[in-house]
């Protein structure tokens, strides 16, 4: 699993919205730290402490520290899985970009772009998953297919002309 690093601020104060598959994630995230990773870790470092002399014991101190890791991402993830509100696709969205849509949207030079709207807690770079709160996913929600969405960037205004709509995962 990693190391964590602690959120933005900001980011706790932002859209509490997630999808389910996003939420799944983060419980099964959590079940496998408190479950698996801390029982696994608390065993070691007790191995550890047996041995003696804890000041120079390198496998004691990092089991502390990844202990202290462990608590702090398991009291994280209690707090916030409290806070989100799943949001399921509806009816009604159809033909229209929301919460959740896969979009497909062009820029002026003709360069299209995959990207998928999402809570701030299922960013994605790679899968290019965009937090709800980003100006990208606010120029686009509620626009409908062949509409332009102007996004303001560091260089100036963009236009996105919106190509598809899906709530379903492309292929």
């Amino acid at each position: 699993m990693g190391r964590y690093r602690k959120p933005d601020p900001e980011l706790l104060t932002k859209t509490n919205y997630i999808t389910r598959d996003g939420y799944d994630k983060l419980e099964k995230e959590l079940t496998y730290l408190w479950k698996d990773e801390r029982p696994r870790i608390t065993k070691s470092v007790s191995e550890a402490a047996a041995q003696g002399d804890r000041s120079e014991n390198a496998e004691y101190i990092y089991g502390k520290k990844r202990l202290r890791e462990i608590d702090w991402r398991v009291r994280f993830l209690t707090k916030r899985l409290e806070a989100l509100k799943v949001i399921y696709p509806s009816v009604e969205q159809e033909g229209k970009v929301f919460f959740g849509a896969w979009v497909e949207v062009e820029n002026d030079d003709g360069e299209l772009t995959q990207i998928r709207i999402v809570g701030p807690d299922e960013i994605d770079v790679y899968k290019k998953w965009i937090s709800i709160d980003a100006p990208m996913a606010r120029a686009l929600i509620g626009k409908q297919v062949d509409e332009e969405a102007w996004v303001q960037t560091p260089t100036g205004k963009v236009c996105y002309i919106v190509n598809t709509i899906s709530y379903v995962a492309p292929k």
